[in-house]
This record gives structure tokens, C-alpha cells and sequence, in this order.
């Protein structure tokens, strides 16, 4: 099983961006899917969660990002989005999902993370 971030780029304050985080292998189910950032100088323990959806609609956000940040996703393409409006410099991190998966053949859901886009938000 593996997760591939992407969307990630260079963009002003003001503008949009748009994640996805793909899902691919022997997936058997895909359940709770997160968004974090990691800010620059901050260690992995420090992540932010941003933003959590799960199969069966709900969503959360973090305070700092709810209005501007929306969470989707197509479960028939094991494809989560992250739309991110209304970017301020303070946004600039990398950004990672974090998925519960369970794998063909396995009862029990497992935690797999991707390897992060950046995203950088000038003034």
C-alpha cells in the first residue's frame, strides 16, 4: 500500500491550491483519512492536523484553516483532495495525509502516511 501527495507548489497570498493523495495497492478499505502539516523548523512529532474526513462524510477541520480548506474524496478512486483557498504565508508547510487502510486479505486497518508536497505561500 502506498500514499502519493501531490499539488503541492510556489503561489501568492490570496490564491488556491489543490492537494490529492492517491491510495494505491491490495487495498481491501479505505476509512479515515487525515491532512497534516509539518512548518518549516518543526520536528514530525509537531505536525498539525488540518483537516480529517472519513468514509462516511464527516469532516473536520482545524480552527486555523476551516472556512478557507475543504476535504473530499472519491472512494471509487481511493483519491483524497485537499482545496485549499484563501492561502496566507502562514499555510506554508509540507503536507502530508495520513490514511486507515485495510489491506486485501487483512482484517484490521493500518495507518500509512505519504511523503508530503510543499506548499509555499509568498507574501
Amino acid at each position: 500500500v502506498q500514499l502519493v501527495e501531490s499539488g503541492g507548489g510556489l503561489v501568492q497570498a490570496g490564491e488556491s491550491l489543490r492537494l490529492s493523495c492517491l491510495a494505491s495497492g491490495n487495498i481491501f478499505s479505505v476509512n479515515a483519512v487525515a491532512w497534516y502539516r509539518q512548518a518549516p523548523g518543526k520536528e514530525r512529532l509537531e505536525r498539525e492536523l488540518v483537516a480529517t474526513s472519513t468514509n462516511g462524510g464527516s469532516t473536520h477541520y482545524a480552527d486555523s484553516v476551516k472556512g478557507r480548506f475543504t476535504t473530499s474524496r472519491d472512494n471509487a478512486k481511493n483519491t483524497v483532495y485537499l482545496q485549499m483557498n484563501s492561502l496566507k504565508p502562514e499555510d506554508t508547510a509540507v503536507y502530508y495525509c495520513n490514511a486507515e487502510i485495510s489491506p486485501v486479505l487483512s482484517s484490521s486497518y493500518y495507518h500509512y502516511w505519504g511523503q508530503g508536497t510543499q506548499v509555499t505561500v509568498s507574501s
